[in-house]
């Protein structure tokens, strides 16, 4: 009974690595279409609809992979540990597929935000980047379940939360100079804060692969 309970543990384990493969590549294939038009030898049309399809692949892997947490639970005798493993993958799921729909948004704004000057994309760029170091790392972080590593994507949230200020910040002043292209500089701005979100459900993995661990989540005593 117990061999099979840690077969479908590794099964979970797997799931949630795959997962997490289709999350970074739909973010890379958003900042494709949205930042780097032009620049990718796939049309940029193509790279919204490859999002899509990630989008919905990482919606139908969260029901597979809830279906199977719910087997585990019910089906098996769960010691503590695995209660955490379990759970956690429940909690990390969900940020996940949140992951895959604001990627899914980055690549629809991708046709407003052509016109715009690539000099005001700079720091745009950098955060994104960073963003997807952070949504890598909390996959790592998980595949080995290196507390450490997790950790640091924690800390490394007030990076992209800073560059999301300068970002802004920016953004704001070219609307107030250039009244004209105002929408355009709204849009930027919007990506911006789905690229911020991105790496808050990145912290929100890496917190629960540290439950996973340790038993222990920030939020509780």
């Amino acid at each position: 009974m117990r061999s099979r309970f840690d077969e479908q543990l590794e099964e979970l384990d797997r799931e949630l690595i795959i997962m997490g493969a289709m999350c970074e590549e739909a973010i890379a294939c958003s900042v494709q279409a949205a930042l780097t038009p032009g620049e990718s030898p796939v049309p940029e049309g193509e790279q919204v609809r490859r999002v899509g399809e990630l989008e919905s692949a990482i919606d139908r892997k969260e029901r597979d992979i809830e279906s199977l947490c719910m087997r585990l639970l019910l089906r098996q005798q769960p010691v503590a540990r695995d209660l955490h493993s379990i759970s956690a993958a429940l909690k990390m799921i969900s940020d996940m597929e949140r992951i895959g729909d604001q990627a899914a948004d980055i690549a629809e704004l991708s046709g407003f935000i052509r016109s715009a000057d690539p000099a005001h994309m700079e720091h745009l760029r950098r955060m994104a980047r960073e963003t997807i170091k952070m949504v890598t790392d909390s996959v790592d972080s998980f595949v080995h379940r290196d507390v450490e590593a997790a950790r640091d994507v924690e800390k490394y949230d007030d990076v992209v939360d800073g560059l999301f200020t300068q970002v802004k910040t920016e953004l704001t002043a070219l609307v107030a100079a250039d009244g004209e292209n105002a929408e355009v500089y709204l849009d930027l701005l919007m990506v911006a804060k789905y690229f911020e979100r991105i790496g808050d459900h990145a912290t929100n993995i890496a917190e629960w692969v540290e439950y996973s661990v340790t038993g222990k989540h920030e939020n509780t005593p």
